[in-house]
């Protein structure tokens, strides 16, 4: 790290950057800048700035214990943090998503593919646009967590238990024998923020109240608009988190959709049983 004096009373005067904002405690007035581009620093006792420079238009999405502002479409956008723990969840994201992105200069984005027992899915993950929520899924994928996991629930129009805002998926859990290691919880980031929306094959965050997504997500099955910003289907109106697509085995998607559905499980009619097993997910 090497000091810089990049922010001055809240703001960036340096262009194309983006400014973050968190309560924090006392701390002594002093900035940092790592390796990744992301500057630190502390303007008053009270609140703590962290700039990141993106490569476009986008970044995270506000939740429940974060605040988002902006000026119009590419202008600087301040986040503030309720808790310094949800900051460093931040942090560690960006970090991890900029990392990826270094990765991939070439401009492609990671590839993972889940091998299931009714045949292999492979998706692309968009670190750009969803940085946070990539990252979190890369962590699961490379820690090996959806080894041994299933993909338990299918919802159709045939047995859908909810009729009011009705939806097409199918979700995919981690190995139950690992929830005791799964990481915090991550800031969701909303489509209206990130610019991707649930389309036939999106990749979507499961998650209940807001910021409590952890390793449990959904493909969906033809366009959804509903679990966008502003749609019906979660009752807060703030829609769940995209961050990818699948780019082959759409029709494995659908054979599990298809699939058999009970009333034995969590899900109700929308149960799979049995639940298709993911033999294993990694990086192609």
């Amino acid at each position: 790290m090497t000091r810089t004096r990049h922010i001055v009373h809240g703001r960036a005067n340096t262009s194309g950057n983006r400014a973050y904002s968190a309560r924090t405690p006392s701390l002594t007035s002093v900035g940092f800048r790592t390796t990744s581009g992301i500057t630190i620093a502390n303007t008053t006792a009270a609140e703590t700035m962290v700039m990141i420079r993106e490569p476009r238009p986008g970044g995270a999405g506000a939740g429940s214990g974060v605040s988002r502002s902006s000026s119009g479409v590419g202008a600087m956008v301040c986040y503030r943090f309720r808790t310094m723990k949800m900051l460093t969840a931040a942090i560690v994201a960006w970090l991890a998503a900029s990392a990826a992105a270094g990765q991939n200069s070439a401009g492609t984005n990671p590839i993972v593919v889940f091998d299931t027992a009714k045949g292999a899915i492979e998706i692309e993950v968009d670190p750009v646009h969803a940085p946070l929520t990539a990252a979190n899924f890369l962590k699961y994928v490379d820690g090996k967590f959806y080894d041994g996991g299933t993909i338990n629930r299918a919802v159709r129009p045939d047995n859908t238990t909810r009729h009011d805002v009705e939806i097409q998926v199918i979700q995919f859990q981690m190995d139950r024998a690992r929830r005791g290691e799964q990481f915090p919880p991550v800031p969701l980031e909303r489509t209206n923020a990130t610019g991707l929306t649930h389309v036939n094959g999106a990749l979507s965050m499961a998650r209940a109240g807001p910021d409590t997504a952890t390793a449990s997500f959904s493909i969906v099955i033809g366009d959804q608009p509903e679990m966008d910003f502003g749609g019906k289907r979660n009752p807060d109106g703030q829609g769940f988190a995209v961050f990818g697509r699948v780019v082959k085995g759409m029709d494995v998607v659908k054979a599990i959709q298809s699939s058999p559905t009970g009333q034995r499980g969590a899900y109700g009619s929308e149960t799979l049983d049995p639940p298709i097993a993911i033999v294993k997910a990694y990086r192609r």
